[in-house]
């Protein structure tokens, strides 16, 4: 199926959000971005648009066809209503979804949520006569292994752990313009990355690690070492969910979790990368 050519501005977003693993600057910088491929509604050609998304738990994400406001929406909308069937690519993982459009009172509470994250779409809807549509972006289960956007195993641990550092920095700095009430999205935001970090641990725990001990048995200090902390953080993951569940928390009160599970996650990231990177590149290249 042919793909067709983005708007320069969209061109050079996408060439740099592939060759960062999902990190730009310019206009997008600081944003939580996706490129979304589309299937052309009348001429089957295959389009990617650099889109932002907002975190939802589990394996969905929501999309929001504002074009900034404008009369219509925005093509790739009407691509993916005709073709329900999307890819994603998060600068992590590229993978296949289902496209759900939302509607009555679950897109509106959605719409909200947004809005209470950020103003700026309630002035986008201000300035058109339709209602702006919220699209879940829903992961279709594919068997195998996931397909990383990296070239080599190293490569890819160290993607996966500049996209927490970058989530983490982007939840640090919504507790900053948060005021003294916890927004329903910044709270999803700090659960879904407890999620992800526990999944994560866990695949490490169950494969990387004893990949890693076979392959080279003088690692096994630095293993436990690295385990010991998954424990330690998933005891902070826990403490930070706990905070979390309390029906009108202060975010001052939920900050100091954030910052310890930071300082915390940043070493072992570090220190992870340090030992287990050099092991899985010299595999890679035997």
């Amino acid at each position: 199926m042919p793909n067709s050519t983005p708007n320069p501005f969209n061109q050079q977003v996408i060439d740099e959000f592939r060759a960062n693993g999902g990190r730009v600057g310019g206009y997008f910088e600081g944003a939580r971005l996706l490129l979304l491929t589309t299937t052309g509604a009348r001429t089957g050609t295959r389009h990617t648009t650099p889109v932002a998304y907002y975190p939802d738990g589990g394996d969905q994400v929501l999309v929001i066809a504002s074009a900034g406001g404008a009369p219509q929406h925005p093509d790739w909308f009407h691509n993916l209503v005709a073709d329900p069937r999307v890819t994603v690519e998060n600068g992590v993982f590229t993978y296949e979804a289902e496209a759900v459009v939302l509607t009555g009172t679950k897109r509106d509470e959605l719409f909200a949520r947004a809005v209470e994250a950020d103003p700026g779409w309630a002035e986008y809807q201000a300035k058109t006569e339709r209602v702006i549509p919220v699209v879940a972006l829903r992961e279709i289960p594919r068997g195998g292994p996931p397909n990383f956007t990296a070239s080599s195993p190293g490569e890819a641990v160290k993607v996966i752990h500049d996209a927490f550092r970058r989530e983490l920095a982007l939840i640090r700095k919504e507790f900053a313009a948060s005021g003294t009430a916890l927004g329903a999205q910044l709270r999803v935001n700090c659960l879904t990355l407890c999620t992800g970090l526990t999944l994560h641990h866990t695949g490490e725990d169950m494969a990387l690690f004893p990949f890693a001990a076979e392959r080279s048995p003088e690692l096994a200090p630095a293993l436990d070492r690295l385990r010991h902390e998954h424990e330690r953080i998933a005891a902070l993951l826990e403490e930070l969910r706990r905070v979390l569940a309390a029906e009108d928390v202060d975010p001052a009160a939920v900050l100091p979790e954030v910052e310890r599970l930071t300082r915390e996650l940043e070493a072992h990231l570090t220190y992870e990368e340090e030992v287990l990177i050099p092991v899985l590149e010299g595999a890679s290249a035997s």
